[in-house]
């Protein structure tokens, strides 16, 4: 139960990141206003209503609901596989980041009705779609999770 509870604890952590680096973006910025950082990043204030990449950002509203839902949903069954491996290192892992991530921008989708993406990388006028903390840990959690899966295989 130990192992369970601090694998929370590491959501809880990916959230409270997200968020306070969400807020000083918020505060600090206008919408739509970009600080280059470097030639190839700069801190771009964006609000994403749809799903990673913007997709169906400009479904009309009911996306908002959808991956609301959706992101509990899986929340909800992570956290059961989560406490079922929570002595193991990688699943686990994977789990409480993606977990984090989700529920990270769960808060955003609920508070403003969108998602507030901040970090983006590009070069020249071509980009990576702008995104924020809790997309960097979802998508690291996925790529444990395939890790993982991997290995598992791999020993069989």
């Amino acid at each position: 139960m130990r192992r369970f509870v601090s694998w929370l604890g590491l959501a809880v952590v990916v959230i409270g990141l997200d968020q306070i680096t969400k807020i000083l973006v918020i505060q600090g910025m206008r919408l739509g206003q970009g600080i280059e950082v470097t030639s190839f990043f700069e801190l771009l204030y964006v609000m994403n209503p749809g799903a990673s990449f913007s997709f169906l950002a400009g479904a009309g509203g009911w996306q908002r609901w959808f991956f609301l839902v959706l992101a509990l949903g899986i929340c909800s069954w992570l956290t059961l596989m989560l406490k079922r491996q929570a002595a193991e290192k990688l699943a686990p892992l994977a789990f409480a980041l993606i977990i984090g991530g989700a529920l990270g921008n769960v808060i955003d989708r609920v508070l403003y009705g969108a998602v507030v993406d901040f970090l983006y990388f590009h070069i020249g006028e071509h980009g990576f779609p702008a995104f924020n903390i809790a997309d960097s840990a979802i998508s690291a959690g996925v790529g444990l999770m395939l890790l993982e899966q991997f290995m598992s295989s791999r020993k069989q």
